[in-house]
């Protein structure tokens, strides 16, 4: 019997083009999930105050198809009902602790975003919590809990709420710091204000700049000293059935640094600053795709190459 020719034992080894091929596409694949992971996604949804109620808390309570008062109805015929489903997420993306360097006067409760622009109305009849003097406690109701630091300001003795909301309204000296943690039992964070005396209408800011991430978020509460208001003009927070119900209609993640793409280059524009972040990202993307070019060249050639041979 003859001997078998020893080409007719060898098992045939993958051809070198299909794995080589394979390979390729696994890593443009790779660079492809990878760019997706790095590119600026939706805005992330992480609460709003809740006590005293922030603007777009109390609206948003009322209801957005139907609110009851006057200003709420005027937020939703400006701007529909979206802003309000989206409650907690008025942010800035790259804010990195510059917020008075990227958010102009009369823009403050809106964050100088355009989709909560009806939030900056200067107006007397925005529902209003009525406050005194002295210590009060807190509560920001926060549906995705970050590391960072929470800072409330008031607005200074002879505030007009008739005029739009300027940077030196403010009184420098903070009302209340407050380092926000990566849990946040009940779904708030609570802690302890010192409300200095003051009279009439009054508007509590908000700050939080998150510290593992350069987001933050901004909110609006409206106050009254003295006589207080009208029951049928305070506001009320959103409550949890609300809450649940309304997420549907979010258009919100609670994942990613959040804020509208463009907004992020138009802020770093306005400050005179390129955000790290975004810098890292867009060159984390760079070197992802030209390795994932190199070695669709590289593959082209040793497959020529091995043809030739």
């Amino acid at each position: 019997m003859p001997t078998p020719h020893l080409s007719a034992l060898r098992v045939p080894p993958p051809r070198r083009s299909a794995v080589r091929h394979g390979a390729v596409i696994g890593a443009a694949g790779a660079a492809a999930l990878a760019l997706v992971a790095l590119t600026p996604v939706s805005a992330s949804a992480h609460g709003a105050l809740s006590g005293p109620v922030s603007r777009i808390s109390a609206c948003y309570a009322e209801g957005p198809e139907h609110p009851q008062s006057q200003v709420c109805k005027d937020l939703v015929t400006m701007s529909g009902t979206q802003p309000l489903y989206d409650w907690n997420e008025v942010n800035i993306a790259n804010a990195d602790g510059h917020s008075r360097d990227i958010i102009p006067d009369g823009k403050l409760c809106s964050a100088n975003r355009d989709k909560y622009k009806a939030l900056d109305m200067a107006r007397t009849d925005w529902p209003a919590t009525s406050v005194t003097a002295g210590s009060r406690n807190i509560a920001f109701r926060v549906t995705a809990p970050h590391r960072g630091v929470m800072t409330l300001y008031i607005t200074k003795t002879g505030y007009d709420p008739t005029k739009p909301l300027k940077w030196s309204d403010l009184d420098t000296t903070p009302i209340a710091t407050y380092a926000t943690s990566s849990t946040a039992t009940g779904g708030s964070y609570n802690f302890t204000a010192n409300l200095p005396s003051r009279s009439g209408r009054h508007l509590i800011y908000q700050v939080w700049q998150r510290t593992d991430s350069p987001e933050a978020f901004y909110g609006c509460s409206d106050v009254v000293y003295g006589q207080g208001v009208a029951p049928a003009a305070a506001p009320a927070a959103p409550s949890e059935q609300q809450i649940t119900a309304g997420s549907a209609r979010s258009t919100v993640s609670h994942h990613g640094h959040g804020g509208d793409t463009s907004l992020v280059a138009q802020n770093a524009a306005a400050s005179g600053r390129t955000d790290g972040t975004l810098k890292t990202a867009l060159g984390g993307s760079a070197v992802l795709a030209a390795g994932a070019v190199g070695m669709i060249l590289r593959g082209r050639r040793r497959t020529a190459s091995g043809t030739q041979a």
